[in-house]
């Protein structure tokens, strides 16, 4: 009777001592965080007794989560590396900030917002997170630069302003500190209004400090957009990099010619039963099945294409009109290949070249 329950907690607790987020967790987090959020609301004083409820629970299963992933990372050997890991520091942190509170005596109420500190765990599942990580570190120079800059504009701005406006405003610019308020306000162009410059030089002053804020933060983003777009390319290359060499296609070509290649292709993954080709259509570009299976739907008959084989390839070699229909039959990933980077492709490796039209040659008699 308790096999199947000590079963399932056995898989539970496998699942748990894994460094990710489980499904059970982030349901945690989310009801923890949202319990925090009511208990902070006198209105729902009456439901207080089970917010109470809610957070200890998801308070026990952080507390379970942590010791699940101590013990496994013991068992490892890897205790040390895990506790000082940012992953484990922000697991300690969910398992023991509210019972220290409150072992500290801290009101309940305030030591519960501490619970907000749950969200940092749902940080490593954020896609891309990873992407954004990488594009820091390797623009962290131009980014520091622009901040460097950001400061200066900064604190001259605000020694300027506390230089013109001092006498006329002795509440709002009697001095440097209090200068940088506005400083900052006007810089990131929020302006919220409460401190305003009233002397012609001062308002001078303030137009190129807006001005200079606009160029800021455009620095800043065209800095992160360009880092990220970069990454996307390498990525998008190292993948199609992988299913470009999966293809036996082009397995007799070397790294360099496989490098080309990769910058030509570009990939599609698509779902079952997803229509490629219509017959009758302009043919601009062929495919190259990396995963998955295509069907061609031929005059009296259906064939199966399969891992590693090429299609499209007869509206670019003559009629550039599809001889026929192509649909997916299960999930695949294919290689696009347009019809310009093929002729240049055809160009550079004309042995390439040769297969593509022996094989379009073969088809050609077969569909005769």
């Amino acid at each position: 009777m308790f096999k199947p329950l000590i079963s399932a907690l056995a898989q539970f607790a496998a699942a748990t001592a894994g460094r990710n987020m489980t499904k059970a967790a982030y349901v945690a987090v989310t009801i923890g965080v949202l319990s925090m959020v009511l208990l902070s609301d006198k209105r729902a004083h009456q439901a207080h007794g089970w917010i109470s409820a809610l957070l200890w629970t998801c308070l026990a299963y952080f507390v379970f989560e942590w010791l699940v992933r101590l013990r496994h990372m013991t068992q490892q050997g890897r205790l040390s590396l895990y506790m000082s890991s940012s992953a484990g520091i922000v697991d300690a942190i969910g398992a023991l900030a509210v019972p220290v509170a409150l072992l500290l005596g801290v009101e309940p109420g305030t030591a519960w917002l501490l619970s907000v500190l749950w969200v940092l765990k749902v940080i490593p599942g954020i896609p891309g997170l990873r992407q954004l990580r990488r594009v820091l570190v390797l623009e962290s120079g131009p980014l520091v630069s622009v901040l460097v800059i950001f400061l200066m504009v900064v604190f001259l701005a605000s020694v300027a302003e506390y230089f013109l406006e001092r006498d006329v405003q002795p509440q709002t610019f009697g001095s440097v500190p209090a200068a940088l308020w506005w400083a900052v306000v006007t810089l990131t162009t929020t302006g919220y209004g409460d401190v305003v410059p009233v002397t012609p030089l001062g308002r001078l002053v303030a137009a190129a400090v807006m001005i200079s804020g606009l160029g800021v933060f455009g620095l800043w983003t065209g800095i992160l957009a360009t880092g990220f777009a970069a990454e996307t390319r390498r990525d998008n290359f190292l993948k199609t990099w992988e299913s470009v060499s999966k293809v036996p296609f082009f397995a007799a070509l070397g790294p360099a010619a496989i490098a080309d290649v990769t910058h030509m292709l570009r990939t599609m993954e698509l779902p079952a039963r997803t229509m490629i080709i219509r017959k009758g259509t302009q043919g601009d570009c062929m495919y190259f099945i990396a995963a998955g299976e295509v069907e061609v739907d031929l005059p009296g008959k259906k064939v199966q294409l399969g891992e590693g084989a090429f299609f499209g390839e007869m509206a670019l070699l003559g009629n550039n009109k599809r001889g026929a229909n192509v649909s997916t039959t299960k999930v695949s990933r294919l290689l696009v290949l347009d019809l310009v980077d093929f002729r240049v492709l055809m160009a550079r490796h004309p042995d390439l070249a040769e297969t593509i039209d022996a094989e379009a040659k073969r088809r050609a008699l077969e569909n005769s």
